[in-house]
């Protein structure tokens, strides 16, 4: 008697060969097949301070859209422009102290001191790493993490800045919903808007930068120019993250240059896949409450995380959003041999 024998066989839905980076007139269902995946990450993340429990985990929600600005920074530079940057907390740092500044000194708004501590903090941050940008690999993350160590060493041992006791009497947000919706509104505007900037002729640049930056010089381009360009829109996202995390604590100092806000970044786009921009933000969403739910066990809770983090590089070392958008763009079914 012969036994039935079959195998697994994967096949493509049509539609993602015609549609990738493609928009045009379709049907429903093709649109419905687009649109779905992007409305529910926005609606999700617009009903989850509504869902949660408490306001303890609304701030948790709050505080990952924060990582997840660092994340999606990380995934930036490294995967689109070759830049491995640890110096995500020096970002965080320099958007702080100059939201400090800006609220304390010149008694100016939230409102007023996000966008102008966004700004001048990714100029002087581009400005500081401009000597770094022809580095590449290893070297570049290096001297990158060495950055926020300087910072809070400087600031300590001259104790200017407030010290190790920071700047105080910082204003807060009007109240806890303009604080969630700001910081969310923020983090998907930065998604969607740095996808968008990937896909576009500079994308193209930036790509050509990491893969082969001889040949973008030779073709009459300068590079520095360009890195300079990938490492002003990460700083940033590190800057504005800083700059809303002062207004949520009502303080700043050396704290936010801990490098928490380098390595945890890391963590979350390895988890939720590198190079997908939406993978970091996935990422932060299962890293960061986690985290919170094992900080009854003290100092203990970074084995846990550690296993976690082994857990997912060894059995989905591609990353939960590559998982999911091969499962989403293809079925399988079993087939007669």
């Amino acid at each position: 008697m012969i036994k039935d024998q079959r195998r697994k066989e994967r096949i493509d839905r049509g539609i993602k060969v015609r549609s990738d980076g493609i928009y045009a007139m379709m049907s429903w269902r093709e649109l419905t097949y687009l649109v779905i995946p992007r409305l529910v990450l926005i609606i999700g993340m617009l009903i989850l301070p509504l869902v949660l429990p408490g306001m303890y985990w609304q701030r948790v929600i709050t505080i990952t859209c924060i990582y997840a600005l660092l994340a999606i920074s990380f995934d930036f530079l490294a995967h689109f422009v070759g830049l491995v940057c640890l110096g995500g907390a020096f970002f965080v740092g320099t958007g702080g102290y100059l939201t400090a500044i800006l609220n304390t000194s010149l008694g100016l708004p939230p409102l007023l001191t996000i966008p102008l501590a966004t700004l001048l903090g990714a100029s002087l941050c581009t400005l500081l790493l401009l000597p770094c940008l022809p580095l590449r690999g290893v070297f570049f993350a290096i001297v990158s993490l060495m950055y926020p160590l300087f910072a809070m060493r400087v600031i300590e041992a001259l104790d200017i800045l407030g010290g190790t006791d920071g700047i105080i009497g910082i204003d807060s947000f009007a109240n806890r919903w303009v604080e969630q919706y700001m910081v969310i509104g923020i983090t998907l505007l930065f998604l969607f808007g740095v996808r968008r900037l990937v896909n576009m002729d500079i994308g193209l640049v930036f790509r050509g930068v990491k893969d082969n930056d001889q040949a973008i010089r030779a073709s009459g381009m300068n590079i520095t120019i360009f890195k300079a360009i990938a490492v002003f829109i990460a700083a940033a996202m590190g800057c504005m993250s800083g700059a809303c995390l002062v207004h949520i604590y009502m303080w700043s100092g050396i704290s936010q240059f801990a490098l928490d806000f380098s390595i945890l970044p890391i963590a979350a786009t390895v988890i939720g896949g590198g190079g997908t921009l939406v993978g970091p933000l996935i990422g932060c969403l299962i890293l960061v409450p986690i985290s919170e739910l094992l900080r009854d066990f003290g100092t203990l809770r970074i084995v846990f995380y550690s296993l976690i983090l082994v857990g997912f590089i060894v059995f989905r070392s591609e990353g939960v959003m590559v998982y999911g958008q091969r499962k989403y763009h293809q079925f399988e079914r079993w087939t007669r041999i």
